[in-house]
């Protein structure tokens, strides 16, 4: 996956409006602060540079007046495009909720929004398309640098132990052509991580970068920590063979104390020395033991990986109902 500085692109050129139909899917979840601001922003340069684009809101169980808020936004300014809100039966998480976002969809071509902060260049949604038409079924943009420590952790462990040859990194938002959609669901109908997934299809994938405005999202929920971390340990079990090498060098650890131990008691037989009865048997023992533990560790983990293959062709998230908001 390529980085591109949006910087260097300089002014836009003229752009001529699309033809093509594309969807807009955006996650919400008590994060009605961000809303507005965000469609303000958003919606006209969609306006802008398409002729027809649908609007499709996830739902993922808000509880405050984030659905109020869109309606109201949607009834004031007369929007041209289809609204859809896809309720979800309870909270399910960002990755949940957006791959039920992106199954309803209809567009050509699918944003997904995954944070409503609009920290970049609201034009930059059009050159994120701009740079699809040139080859490529998936782009995407994110902040360049102010990572935090945990995930630049996160990001360079994951790289390093991936079993797929595309790297991943920080993303606000993306584009995926219709044909990346459809070569994602023949993998299987559940995606756990749709980032990895993406940049793992064996379609065109790009990644530019832009230096943020500095705009502070308050639109955090205290949930996103724990799901994140969830996400974090549920991505290294799904996409890397991390915990196989892990328990393979542990393996090979205990082999060589073994082989050590061994030979430490031929030489101490073979010797005049008399270590304390009993002593050298026991070591032997245990480090046998141990990498025995764990080269079955190994092995499972490996039958492991081979049944979470089959889970992702479940589908895995749940929506109580799918609702069309009309202008009146």
């Amino acid at each position: 996956m390529k980085a591109i500085n949006a910087d260097k692109w300089g002014k836009m050129m003229e752009f001529k409006t699309e033809k093509k139909f594309v969807s807009l899917v955006i996650y919400l979840h008590n994060n009605g602060g961000l809303l507005l601001p965000f469609l303000d922003q958003v919606l006209p340069v969609f306006e802008k540079g398409f002729e027809q684009f649908e609007l499709v809101c996830v739902d993922d169980a808000c509880t405050d007046e984030t659905m109020e808020l869109l309606k109201g936004y949607v009834e004031d300014r007369k929007l041209s495009a289809m609204v859809s809100v896809v309720h979800m039966s309870f909270f399910q998480g960002l990755e949940s909720g957006m791959n039920a976002g992106r199954d309803i969809a209809i567009g050509d071509f699918v944003y997904e929004f995954d944070d409503l902060t609009v920290d970049y260049d609201p034009e930059l949604i059009l050159e994120v398309y701009r740079l699809l038409l040139e080859g490529n079924d998936i782009v995407a943009a994110g902040r360049e640098g102010s990572q935090r420590l945990t995930s630049r952790l996160f990001y360079f462990f994951y790289n390093r132990t991936s079993r797929g040859a595309g790297k991943i990194g920080p993303e606000t938002f993306r584009l995926i052509s219709r044909r990346a959609i459809n070569r994602i669901k023949s993998m299987g109908q559940y995606i756990p991580y749709r980032k990895a997934v993406y940049m793992n299809c064996g379609l065109g994938a790009k990644r530019i970068t832009y230096a943020g405005k500095g705009v502070e999202n308050k639109g955090k929920w205290k949930k996103q920590t724990e799901e994140r971390a969830n996400l974090a340990f549920d991505s290294f079990v799904y996409f890397t063979n991390a915990l196989e090498k892990i328990s393979a060098v542990l393996s090979g650890c205990f082999l060589l104390a073994t082989i050590l131990v061994g030979i430490y008691i031929i030489h101490d037989a073979i010797s005049s020395y008399q270590p304390v009865e009993g002593w050298m048997s026991t070591m032997g023992f245990l480090a046998l033991g141990f990498f025995g533990v764990f080269a079955l560790l190994t092995i499972i983990l490996k039958y492991l990986s081979v049944l979470l293959n089959l889970i992702f062709r479940q589908q895995r998230y749940l929506v109580a109902d799918i609702e069309k908001i009309v202008r009146q």
